[in-house]
């Protein structure tokens, strides 16, 4: 990248980030409206295959037109695509029934539950959900070792592991391929358990497939064929952190504060992403060994295990069943 684009891309990355949140509140609320309980899990789930189906094309598609035009026109045609989706959903998507009561209701004086209070009352009725708070900063915790797999995953790949960029595309279609075939029947197997222990469950899945990478740098053969066993195991321990990850912020929250809950939680988690990157890249400058990368990589996800647990034996039981 030229040096003089740099404050430019970061901008523009910046104001998509806030869009696509802003927009991921919004999903997420919406689908709850229409869905509870096991449903909601399901509905969930179908949003992230979809999602996916979108992610694998746009890989695939994306890795093609690069070899052929270059960064920027496929970044104009990404642009183009997401205007269309946006415009396609103004023009098609009705108001979901809490869109209705809010629109019918008035501003003041109406039934509670009926329109979501001031910010001040929804962060009373956060304060005081205790085991929600407690789930939160699990998974904050827990996003400083997933969200190695967004940033520090790439770099030790096509760095200290040795493999070129061809098999990390590969490797992230194969990922992409894994959601839209694998995370319906796993959604379907999770129903009636705990959202807690499928978020355990999915983070030993990350940090098993991490520090079998560590052993692949270490070792002098068979790096393909971990790098893309840990794509699989990865994309397992994804698939499962979801169903908790989407659907439990919802079940939580009251009928009126459903954008709340996930707006925190989005918060939290984000704040556990952003660490998750200062680490990966700090420690891809400073250690050297690749298990003791991912050892110190994957540490935090040990006090995120514990407060799962924790949280899962404070949470109300009908909000934390898939």
């Amino acid at each position: 990248m030229a040096a003089h684009s740099f404050g430019g891309v970061l901008a523009a990355f910046a104001v998509s980030s806030v869009a696509g949140n802003l927009g991921g509140l919004a999903i997420a609320a919406y689908v709850s409206d229409f869905t509870a309980g096991s449903m909601r899990t399901r509905a969930f789930t179908w949003q992230r295959v979809g999602w996916n189906v979108g992610f694998a094309l746009g890989v695939s598609v994306g890795g093609v037109f690069l070899v052929l035009t270059g960064f920027a026109p496929v970044a104009w045609g990404a642009g183009a695509a997401t205007l269309v989706g946006a415009a396609y959903l103004a023009a098609t998507l009705e108001p979901s029934p809490y869109d209705e009561r809010l629109a019918s209701a008035p501003s003041a004086g109406t039934p509670s539950g009926v329109r979501p209070g001031s910010v001040a009352d929804s962060l009373r009725i956060l304060r005081r959900d205790r085991a929600f708070l407690g789930f939160c900063i699990a998974f904050a915790l827990a996003n400083v070792t997933l969200g190695q797999w967004a940033v520090t995953f790439s770099l030790y790949v096509a760095g200290p592991l040795g493999l070129p960029y061809s098999l990390l595309g590969l490797g992230f279609a194969v990922n992409g391929l894994v959601v839209v075939f694998g995370q319906v029947p796993m959604t379907q197997l999770a129903i009636g358990r705990r959202h807690t222990s499928l978020a355990t469950a999915g983070l030993l899945a990350y940090i098993a497939a991490y520090l079998a990478l560590g052993v692949a740098g270490v070792l002098p053969i068979g790096a393909v064929a971990v790098f893309f066993g840990a794509v699989v195991l990865l994309t397992i321990g994804e698939n499962l952190t979801s169903i908790p990850f989407s659907t439990l912020p919802s079940n939580a929250a009251p009928p009126s504060e459903v954008g709340s809950y996930n707006g925190l939680f989005g918060t939290v988690g984000g704040i556990g992403f952003l660490l998750s990157v200062v680490a990966g890249g700090v420690a891809l400058s400073v250690i050297h060994n690749p298990i003791e990368l991912w050892v110190v990589l994957c540490a935090p996800g040990v006090p995120a295990i514990w407060l799962f647990r924790r949280a899962g034996r404070q949470l109300p039981r009908e909000s934390n069943r898939a």
